[in-house]
């Protein structure tokens, strides 16, 4: 079954950083996939959470404050998130990282001096389903600064799903397109940096969606993978 996957972008670009040599366009949004496609049943073979096949179920709040360690093809790094800065997205990243859901997934879409973006599934079904699961924006109260990760979103109000960047540089002019940060990178940016980015705007979303790892696996070899990322476990609060 083939997904009609809706592309996301991280701005409406120009030049936002001096070792960017052309301006970036944002990709228009094809039409939605009817919600029945979102229901496919997982093939043969996959190893991902079931769970992740139904989404509108995975609404559990995120803490204060939470830390998730990413182990990468480029290196590992940790994103420390505050819940305040935007509740909606951070509650979304705890959901997807409790359920394994950045397993596997590739950073896709790297643009040297702007940001690395990720967040399409290695799965078909799983990106099926998530296709139109959406959460409402949050107001921008933290600024698009290097190391701040930030849901991607088209140019309708309240399209953040699943996919994320990583600001390699001060993007602050995102912040007048509703673009929240909602944690940022405390441990590893050099891992981050090393994201390979030699392929830049080619990898195509809707064949992401349409037929996941193996897509970029054969066109894209060189890109960076996510080999896991997961909740850090906090220690017990001592005894009084």
């Amino acid at each position: 079954m083939r997904i009609r996957h809706r592309m996301l972008f991280v701005a409406s670009l120009s030049v936002l950083a001096a070792t960017a040599a052309t301006a970036q366009t944002p990709p228009a949004a094809p039409p939605k996939k009817p919600a029945a496609a979102a229901k496919a049943p997982a093939a043969k073979g996959t190893s991902f959470d079931p769970a992740l096949l139904q989404p509108a179920l995975l609404k559990a709040k995120a803490p204060a404050e939470y830390d998730v360690k990413f182990v990468t093809t480029a290196g590992e790094f940790t994103v420390h998130v505050t819940r305040a800065w935007a509740p909606n997205g951070a509650d979304r990243f705890y959901n997807l990282v409790r359920h394994r859901f950045f397993d596997g997934a590739a950073f896709f879409r790297v643009i040297p001096g702007f940001m690395a973006q990720f967040g399409l599934s290695a799965y078909p079904n799983v990106s099926a389903a998530w296709q139109n699961a959406n959460i409402k924006d949050d107001p921008v109260v933290q600024s698009n600064h290097r190391g701040f990760v930030t849901f991607a979103q088209t140019s309708m109000p309240n399209s953040r799903s699943t996919q994320l960047f990583i600001n390699f540089g001060n993007n602050e002019r995102l912040d007048h397109d509703r673009f929240a940060p909602f944690g940022m990178v405390t441990d590893g940016m050099d891992a981050v940096d090393k994201l390979y980015g030699g392929y830049g705007e080619s990898p195509d979303q809707g064949q992401i969606g349409n037929q996941g790892r193996a897509y970029l696996d054969k066109n894209f070899p060189k890109l960076d993978k996510i080999q896991s990322a997961t909740l850090v476990a906090t220690a017990p609060a001592a005894a009084k």
